[in-house]
C-alpha cells in the first residue's frame, strides 16, 4: 500500500500487476510469494486501521524531532501548532456509511499541523456534518504552545480551556460579538497594526463562558488590501506578532493541496470505513516519511520532487542518497530544451 502511495497507483488490480512484474525484486525486498489483489482487498476490510494510525505516531514523533528547529517565518521559541479540517468527497452509492447530504458523501480530516516542519501532530477522521469546533474538545493542550485557527473554531467555552491549560489561541475575530474596551496599548507607526486593546466580553453567555480578558489587535495588510481583527489569549506578544502567526496559517492550506493533489486520499482502494481510514493513515506515514528522509539526507530539492524521484525508482537497488543527491542533475541537462539532437541511427 507505500508503494500504491509512492507510485499514484489506480487501483488494487494496478498494484497486483505493478508488483507482479517484477517478482525477483519483491522476493530481495522480504515479499516471498506474489501480490494478490484479494490479499490487499481482505486486508483492507479485516485488519485495523488503528495499526497504520500508531505507525503514523511513531513516525511523526520522530519527524518532529528532526525538524524542531526549522523557521516557519515568525521568531518563536515555543510551539506553534495550525488547526484546520478538509473534506474529501465520496460517491454516496459506494460509501454509504459516510452520508453527508441526501445526495452525497463526505468525510472531514481534522488536522493541527507542527509548523515547524510542517508536521501533522494530530488527525481526526469524523463525518463530514461534524462542526469544526466540536473537534477541538479531542485536542490534548500543551501548556506554552500557540494554536492558530480560523474564526470557525470559535467557541467562548472552548477557548476559555486553552488559558485554562497555560496554552495560547490566535483567531480572526467573529462578527457581531458584544464586546467593551478595558484599555489600549500604543502601537508602532508603518507596521500596519491599527490598533492593539485589552477587551472583555460584553454579551451575557459570552462573558460566563469567557470570563477573562482577551486582546483585540486590529492589522491592515498591505498585500491584500484588507483589514484584519485578531484575537487571542496573549495579552504580552508584540502585535505584529499576532498578526504574523495568523499569517502563518496558510501552511495548512498548502499541507492538505499537497497531500490530496501528491497521495491517493480521494480515490480508494475499498468501500468499508476501515479501508479508507486504512489508506488515509498510510497516505500520512507515507508524507512524514518523505519528510524523515528529506530532513536526514538534508535534501535541498522539494518533497514533491524526492516523491516523483522515488515513484519512477522505486524497485531499483540503489541507496537512497545516491538516488536523491544529485549534484549532476543541472548539467546534464540540454542547453536548448526544445531543441531535438539526433545523433545517428
Amino acid at each position: 500500500m507505500l508503494f500504491a502511495q509512492l507510485t499514484y497507483r489506480e487501483s488494487l488490480r494496478d498494484i497486483e500487476a505493478c508488483l507482479g512484474s517484477r517478482p525477483r525484486l519483491l522476493y530481495h525486498m522480504g515479499i516471498r510469494s506474489p501480490v494478490a489483489r484479494s490479499t490487499l482487498a481482505d486486508a483492507n476490510e479485516t485488519r485495523d486501521w488503528r495499526v497504520y494510525h500508531d505507525l503514523a505516531q511513531a513516525l511523526i514523533r520522530k519527524a518532529r524531532r528532526l525538524y524542531a528547529q526549522d523557521p516557519f517565518g515568525v521568531e518563536l521559541d515555543e510551539t506553534v501548532y495550525a488547526f484546520d479540517s478538509t473534506t474529501i468527497d465520496l460517491c454516496l452509492t459506494l460509501f454509504p456509511w459516510a452520508r453527508f447530504r441526501r445526495q452525497k458523501a463526505a468525510i472531514k480530516l481534522h488536522t493541527l499541523l507542527d509548523l515547524h516542519g510542517s508536521i501533522p501532530s494530530f488527525i481526526r477522521l469524523t463525518d463530514a456534518a461534524c462542526h469544526d469546533v466540536n473537534a477541538l474538545d479531542a485536542l490534548l493542550l500543551e501548556a506554552g504552545a500557540f494554536y492558530v485557527m480560523d474564526r470557525g473554531y470559535i467557541h467562548f467555552a472552548r477557548l476559555f480551556r486553552f488559558t485554562q491549560a497555560g496554552a495560547f489561541f490566535v483567531t480572526r475575530a467573529k462578527k457581531g460579538v458584544k464586546f467593551w474596551r478595558h484599555s489600549s496599548r500604543p502601537v508602532e507607526p508603518g507596521q500596519g497594526v491599527r490598533s492593539d486593546q485589552l477587551i472583555r466580553l460584553a454579551g451575557q453567555r459570552t462573558a460566563q463562558s469567557y470570563p477573562t480578558l482577551l486582546r483585540r489587535v486590529t492589522y491592515y495588510d498591505p498585500d491584500d488590501f484588507r483589514l484584519f481583527v485578531f484575537w487571542t489569549n496573549h495579552l504580552e506578544l508584540p502585535a505584529l506578532t499576532v498578526a504574523q502567526l495568523y499569517k502563518s496559517r496558510w501552511r495548512i492550506e498548502l499541507f492538505f493541496k499537497w497531500i490530496k493533489g501528491h497521495l491517493r486520499i480521494r480515490n480508494f482502494y475499498g468501500t468499508s470505513e476501515n479501508a479508507v481510514k486504512t489508506q488515509i493513515w498510510i497516505a500520512v506515514c507515507t508524507y512524514v516519511l518523505i519528510a524523515i528522509v528529506s530532513k536526514e539526507l538534508k535534501l535541498e530539492q522539494s518533497l514533491s520532487t524526492t516523491l516523483q524521484i522515488l515513484s519512477v525508482n522505486a524497485f531499483e537497488k540503489v541507496p537512497l542518497h545516491q538516488l536523491l543527491v544529485n549534484n549532476d542533475l543541472a548539467e546534464s541537462q540540454p542547453d536548448d530544451n526544445n531543441q531535438l539532437v539526433f545523433n545517428g541511427l
